[in-house]
This record gives C-alpha cells, structure tokens and sequence, in this order.
C-alpha cells in the first residue's frame, strides 16, 4: 500500500501464516541484490569440487548474473555449463540476452507464474523452448508438472496434459521437485511422467523441426545428415563429438532414430543426456578420421545401440579432436567386410554362399537364390545363374563371361574379388553391395 524509505507496507488480501526468512516476491519491481550471496558461492565450490555436471542459477535478471557466476567458475578452473532458470518479468525481457551467455534454460513455472499473470506463462513457456531449440541448447521445463501425485498415485488428465505439452513444444526434458521430494509417490510419479513422454514422442510432428533455418555450416551439415539418416531409414546418427556441440545441433532437427555421441570425455557424456534424444557413448581417443569412425561404430556395438548390418550416418569434425565446425557427413554400414572387388548392377542383394568352381558342383549344391561364387564362368553355368541371387568371380573384368550373362540376367553381380572361393564358405550369409563392389559378412540393411 506505501513504502516508507527501505520498508513496504502491505495489505493483506488472502490471509495466512507467514514464518520467518521467507521469500517476498514484489511483481513488477525489479530488485537491487547481487546475483550471488556469499551461501551461493559456498555451494557452488562445494559442487565443483563434487564434480557437478550442471548448476541451475535462480532468479537470472540479466547476461550479468550468469557472466558473474561463471567467472567464479574461471576462478575455481572449472567450465560447468550453467542452466539460467528464469523466474521473473525482467529475465523473460532479457531471455535473447542471457541465452547468448547461459548454457541452457529452465522454465521454472513456479516462481514465474507469482512474478507474471498465470494467463501469460504458458505463452512464455513456449517462448523459452523455442529460444533454446533454435540455439541448439537444452532446456528444461519445471514446477507441478505432476503435482498431484505428491498426494495421489495418479495424476489429473490436465497434469498429463502439461507434460505432454511440453515435450510437443519442444522441450528437451521434464523435471519433477516436490513429486519426488517430498511426495507420497515419488517412484510411480518417475514411471508416470516416463510413460507420458514415450508415448507423446511417439506423435511427434519431426517434419517442423527440419523446416528450421540453417544459418552456418554446422547447421546445415546437422540438417543433412537428419534428412539423409531419415530418407534412408537409417538406424541411428553417430556424432564423435569432443565438446558435445555436433550431438546438441543434431538433436535440435529432432531426428526418428536415436542420436549416438561418441565421447573421449566422462563430463562430455554425463552432460549430454540432458540433451533431447541423444545416448552418449564413452570411447578411447583417437588421432584420425578411420580411427575414430572405427572407436565409434565399436563403441555403439558394444553399448548395443546399433548391430551389425545397420545403416548409420556419421557427422563430426575434422581434424579429429579439435573442436570446430562441424564439416564431416558419412554414410556408413556396419558390418564386416569380407572382401572387395569390382561390381555391377544397382542393387544391393543378400543370400546365402554357394560354392561352385565347376558349374557341376555349383547345380548340386543350388538354393534359390543363392549367391554363386565361382573362379570364373562359362556357358555351363547359365542354368544355375537363372536361379541365383547374385554372383561372385574371381575372374576379374567388365567383359569377363560372368560379367556380361549376369548384365544380361539382370543379376547382381561382384567380379574380380582374389580368392573369394577360399574366403567364403557353403551356406555363409553375405551381402552384395553391388554398386561399390563389397561384400559383407551377414544380412545388412542397404538402400535400395
């Protein structure tokens, strides 16, 4: 109702108790505190020195609050990424400003929603997510999502709404507090809002995070390989990463398959899954383009987010382990080689090996579509051929006799691999992947 120098007087609308130390909030008044108290900066050198991977700073007014904590970091030699939690009119006025020097944000709809009219924060909400999504940094969205269930084992059709909502605006993860804290139902609120993101995924419009500008190289080198891994029904997009930029980028494209980043880096990895739809690997480090592919691909296998046969897409930074900009986009198929040649034809072809040096021994051993390997070819073996799948030949050539029958057959058709009769053996799965001439161990999900 007045202020007389330092003290506010107030009226009291909606009584009730209030206990000492706690917090006032002042709606539309902007108030002269520095952004760190001296308790702050106690836990912030205790978190460094537990090795946090994130610290989330309250009440961020402006790019000054976030610039002074991270320079106590500079000072403790540390580089934690900083989420900028905004909570007040003055931080969603300055949110462009801050986002440039914040590492990410949190809709903290709490506090917010006491400095700002209730009808404004949905609006403000999706406001920050989209910020966040067009600078590639993860946001989260906080405070009641599932209140309820602090007394209840389920929540209210509205709760699962605003879950739902969330993740449909863009959001890269859902937080519960008092659910988990203090409610009576902290495992079943984890599993319900779990269950709720899954399945809101499921119906995710992906085709409106691809229509998103690319403004630098990194974006559209991000763009291309979501579109290639999509249109190529790829199994997954492996990102070697050293700072976790490249998986942040990819991931603001929101890609079907899962984001695959290949770390050298523990903190890099931890920090990562904060990230939306990104799995990070750990692996050795390594000094070149191949070795890295290989640490990465092998890495992925053994966690088993991929499998032998795969289609993957690979987009990184080269040269290997300096951080940049994103320049590399590879398709890849996972999968043994077991030899190389020369081949012919547009299609790629699986089945099973059939030995047959003599056209004889190839007729007594046929399976439809079998896969004849022979040293080289004659007119014998056209009846056989007429039942294959495909055809291997030591005898190398484009106008070699198996060449020009299989071109005549419309059969895929590899020629020249050295040995292929003593490397391959009688009922081997293989794949022909006829256009680069290679053959793979297995069956293997090629285009085309």
């Amino acid at each position: 109702r007045a202020k007389h120098g330092p003290d506010l007087y107030c009226q009291v609308v909606v009584g009730g108790v209030v206990r000492d130390r706690k917090g006032v909030n002042i709606p539309g008044r902007s108030l002269n505190l520095p952004a760190l108290s001296e308790e702050d900066i106690e836990d912030i050198r205790l978190g460094v020195e537990l090795g946090v991977d994130f610290i989330a700073q309250s009440f961020v007014r402006q790019p000054a609050d976030v610039l002074s904590l991270r320079r106590l970091l500079e000072e403790l030699d540390c580089d934690i990424p900083i989420i900028a939690k905004i909570e007040n009119r003055e931080g969603v006025d300055n949110l462009a400003a801050i986002l440039k020097v914040a590492d990410g944000f949190m809709v903290a709809r709490g506090d917010l929603g006491v400095e700002i009219p209730p009808e404004e924060v949905p609006i403000i909400q999706k406001q920050l997510i989209a910020a966040c999504n067009r600078a590639g940094k993860p946001v989260i969205t906080a405070t009641q999502m599932l209140d309820s269930m602090m007394r209840s084992p389920r929540p209210t059709r509205a709760e699962a709404s605003d879950v739902a909502n969330a993740i449909f605006d863009g959001t890269d993860a859902v937080m519960l507090s008092g659910e988990t804290a203090t409610g009576s139902y902290p495992l079943a609120a984890v599993e319900t809002m779990a269950r709720i993101a899954l399945h809101t995924e499921q119906a995710l419009d992906r085709s409106l995070a691809l229509r998103q500008p690319q403004v630098n190289v990194t974006d559209a080198i991000s763009h291309a390989s979501v579109q290639a891994a999509e249109d190529l029904s790829a199994a997954a997009i492996i990102t070697p990463t050293t700072s976790g930029s490249t998986a942040r980028m990819v991931s603001r494209y929101r890609p079907q398959m899962p984001i695959i980043a290949f770390a050298t880096d523990a903190r890099v990895a931890r920090r990562l899954n904060l990230s939306w739809g990104v799995y990070p690997v750990l692996g050795p480090r390594v000094d070149n383009t191949d070795e890295m592919i290989k640490a990465a691909i092998a890495s992925s296998l053994d966690r088993g987010l991929i499998k032998n046969g795969d289609l993957v897409v690979l987009t990184a930074v080269v040269p290997v382990g300096v951080p940049g900009t994103t320049n590399l986009i590879k398709v890849h198929v996972v999968g043994d080689i077991l030899a190389r040649g020369t081949g012919i034809g547009k299609e790629a072809v699986t089945g099973r090996v059939v030995i047959g040096k003599t056209a004889k021994e190839a007729q007594e051993k046929m399976v439809p579509g079998g896969i004849v390997v022979a040293i080289s070819t004659d007119r014998d073996y056209i009846s056989v051929l007429e039942q294959a799948g495909g055809l291997i030949t030591e005898e190398g050539g484009l106008t070699s006799h198996g060449a020009i029958v299989a071109l005549n057959l419309g059969l895929p058709v590899i020629v020249g691999v050295s040995g292929a009769t003593s490397l391959l053996t009688d009922g081997q799965l293989v794949t022909l992947d006829t256009p680069h001439g290679i053959i793979y161990r297995g069956a293997t999900n090629l285009p085309g």
